[in-house]
């Protein structure tokens, strides 16, 4: 075979070569991105998470319809927690390594989270989470959607102290964010020359509140703190209502209690007590506008939107802006660029500080109206710099903290009961 029949063989040779990468890599760019949807879908959770699922499916179909990501689609493997949180690290895994998504938007007690923070960090993998939470974490496979304790917990403490007395009882479920939210509060009440005058605890999903009750009829204390989450708010509060505890004599002002909850009650049972969000329904702006009538006409004109919600809502498009900045779909490419994404979310202006991965957000106190919505009487006005860390303790003592309770349990982040 002569010169001139080689150099036509091997140009022909890459010429085909070329073609076939050329299309592998626009077939790579067509196949879509998957991401796992984490929540219970069943259990005492069930009541909160569902619709937190709700928001995530929707932004990412908004997403879709616009286009996508990159030209490419999203899409979404959704999977049950079942309000266990060993279930969770179970699908947390799946989801990773046999699903093999680019990120997680899930998890809502801070017991899931803990649990499975080790999966996401076996993996160096990414996991978007929704909801306020105690704080004393930063981790680098987390990007923190919802409040840190200094823009919920802490000015709701103050403003509580400020306009409805002094003399405190706290309630809570019996795993790692009430214990944690009550040292906080407790260590802030103990500042401010308050006092506590009891502090009680169930199993998260327990119905069993009797024994809380007549502690505080007993107490009558000026305000209650709750940090119930799950069903069990359901029988707390039919519980007040049966011992005579109204809004009128003995106010509550929840941590984990809105909107979505409360359409799960009596309403009349709960007019007159307080919440502490960074999102209400009741936002009077032409974004938050927007978003209730989408979620609504996609879910039901019935649905409410609440905080949880609004804060999964727009972390898909913080991770989406994150990806399109990125120019690719690897973890490790997402991660480093959703440092320092904005969004203007239903809320107002959010921002992810890239010294933490938390959001900044403006902190609201509501009180809960007739219809089931709430009157927003308080606003820090502009959106707070995140602080995992209360400055009330050194890091290493909080850190020493969460260690005892998790040794108390059995190495759980909830009480096994």
């Amino acid at each position: 075979m002569n010169r001139k029949n080689i150099l036509l063989l091997l140009t022909f040779g890459l010429t085909i070569i070329i073609f076939l990468l050329a299309h592998a890599q626009f077939q790579l760019t067509k196949q879509p991105i998957k991401v796992g949807i984490l929540h219970s879908l069943t259990g005492t959770m069930a009541i909160s998470e569902k619709s937190v699922v709700d928001a995530t499916l929707l932004a990412i179909e908004e997403i879709n319809h616009q286009g996508g990501v990159l030209g490419r689609q999203i899409q979404p493997i959704v999977v049950d927690g079942e309000s266990n949180w060993q279930t969770f690290a179970q699908k947390a895994e799946e989801l990773i390594v046999q699903e093999k998504v680019v990120t997680v938007f899930g998890c809502w007690t801070s017991a899931s989270r803990k649990t499975v923070n080790p999966i996401f960090n076996k993996y160096n993998h990414l996991l978007i989470y929704p909801v306020q939470y105690e704080g004393l974490e930063e981790s680098p496979n987390i990007v923190y959607t919802g409040a840190a304790p200094n823009q919920q917990i802490i000015p709701g403490v103050k403003w509580s102290f400020d306009n409805l007395g002094k003399r405190f009882f706290l309630v809570g479920s019996d795993y790692i964010f009430p214990r944690t939210a009550n040292a906080i509060i407790t260590d802030q009440v103990t500042a401010l020359q308050g006092e506590i005058i009891g502090e009680e605890y169930i199993l998260l999903g327990s119905k069993n509140v009797s024994s809380v009750i007549q502690k505080i009829v007993e107490t009558q204390p000026d305000i209650i703190l709750n940090t119930i989450n799950g069903d069990s708010n359901i029988y707390f509060f039919q519980a007040l209502k049966q011992a005579g505890i109204t809004s009128e004599k003995i106010p509550t002002i929840s941590f984990s209690l809105a909107e979505e909850e409360l359409s799960h009650f009596s309403i009349q049972d709960m007019v007159g007590n307080y919440a502490v969000w960074n999102y209400f329904q009741s936002i009077d702006n032409p974004r938050n506008d927007e978003f209730i009538k989408k979620f609504q006409k996609r879910y039901g004109k019935d649905r409410v939107t609440s905080d949880p919600i609004e804060a999964a809502y727009f972390g898909v498009y913080l991770w989406a802006q994150a990806i399109q900045d990125a120019g690719t779909d690897d973890v490790n490419a997402i991660r480093e660029n959703i440092k320092d994404q904005s969004f203007l979310a239903p809320e107002g202006i959010v921002y992810i500080d890239p010294n933490n991965q938390h959001t900044w957000k403006t902190v609201r106190v509501g009180k809960i109206k007739a219809d089931g919505q709430f009157e927003i009487v308080w606003n820090s006005e502009k959106p707070i710099r995140p602080r995992p860390y209360p400055l009330s303790r050194s890091k290493a003592k909080w850190d020493s903290f969460l260690q005892s309770l998790y040794e108390r349990w059995n190495n759980n982040w909830a009480n096994p009961g």
